[in-house]
């Protein structure tokens, strides 16, 4: 018994030096070392009730962030304005602030589909700035167009959408046909540098016969550079009452078809020419 009590004792002083310690900052091993009680479970019984001094507290990174959650929230911030402020989850967001009155609506039913709408059109304005940026950075590369580059895109362009005989149907015809101004312009730039005169070619314009034929003519005129008289008779395409289409209004142009005359010889290089370009993309690809 009288042992029990000095063990008792003991336990006692070494209490009392392990709250001292602990009052003055000191750490659970630095009380350790100091005191020798190697014993983990002895330890915290010697220190029980003591708390820890501040500086040997893990600082939580959150805790700053979760401050200004509960703050923004008191200011009336919804779930997804404080998550995009402060880079957190939505699931954090909604731990943090649950305990706090739900903020009343900013704005009403009609000024909230005013602000999407408000949002929607910057957004469709900074999409198109972007597509005319990369449209231009684009122009700019193929600015400079060489003879060699005009007539290689000459040759596919044709290859893509001239007239081309068939093995059951030999024609030799060089007859071109489009509706996009752009292409009509370079696939007159290319017979000029394969020196076509401009005697030889014949304008043809194919259209709905609904349309506005007099300014179909003068549209074409103007894209390639001549008179309205040089066209010959329209090719009209019935109306199928069935069909909805979509090319109508003051737009509606019609294609241009373009022929040249005696132009066998023409065909059979284009023919040629085609074939050597894919022959040489095909020596890539082995």
């Amino acid at each position: 018994m009288e042992r029990s009590q000095n063990k008792y004792a003991d336990f006692e002083g070494l209490r009392e030096r392990a709250v001292a310690l602990r009052r003055a900052g000191y750490s659970l091993r630095q009380i350790r070392d100091e005191l020798q009680v190697f014993n983990n479970d002895i330890l915290n019984q010697l220190v029980k009730g003591e708390p820890p001094p501040e500086w040997t507290k893990r600082p939580n990174a959150k805790d700053d962030v979760k401050a200004k959650a509960r703050e923004l929230r008191l200011q009336g911030w919804t779930y997804d304005q404080i998550e995009a402020e402060l880079g957190c989850s939505r699931s954090s967001v909604s731990l943090w602030v649950r305990d706090l009155p739900k903020p009343e609506p900013r704005y009403t039913a009609e000024e909230q589909r005013a602000l999407m709408n408000a949002g929607l059109t910057r957004l469709r304005e900074a999409q198109d700035a972007e597509r005319e940026r990369v449209r231009a950075a684009a122009k700019q590369e193929a600015s400079s167009l060489g003879d060699r580059e005009l007539f290689l895109t000459g040759v596919a362009l044709y290859w893509a959408e001239g007239s081309k005989s068939k093995p059951y149907d030999r024609r030799e015809r060089v007859i071109f046909v489009n509706s996009d101004p752009g292409v009509i312009e370079v696939y007159l730039a290319w017979l000029d540098l394969l020196g076509v005169s401009h005697d030889r070619l014949t304008y043809r314009i194919l259209i709905h016969e609904s349309a506005d034929i007099t300014a179909a003519h003068e549209h074409w005129a103007g894209i390639a550079g001549i008179a309205v008289s040089a066209f010959a008779k329209p090719t009209l395409k019935r109306h199928n009452p069935k069909t909805v289409r979509k090319n109508t209004g003051d737009s509606y142009h019609g294609c241009l078809v373009v022929g040249v005359a005696k132009g066998a010889d023409l065909y059979n290089r284009i023919e040629g020419w085609w074939s050597g370009i894919v022959a040489s993309a095909q020596t890539r690809l082995r």
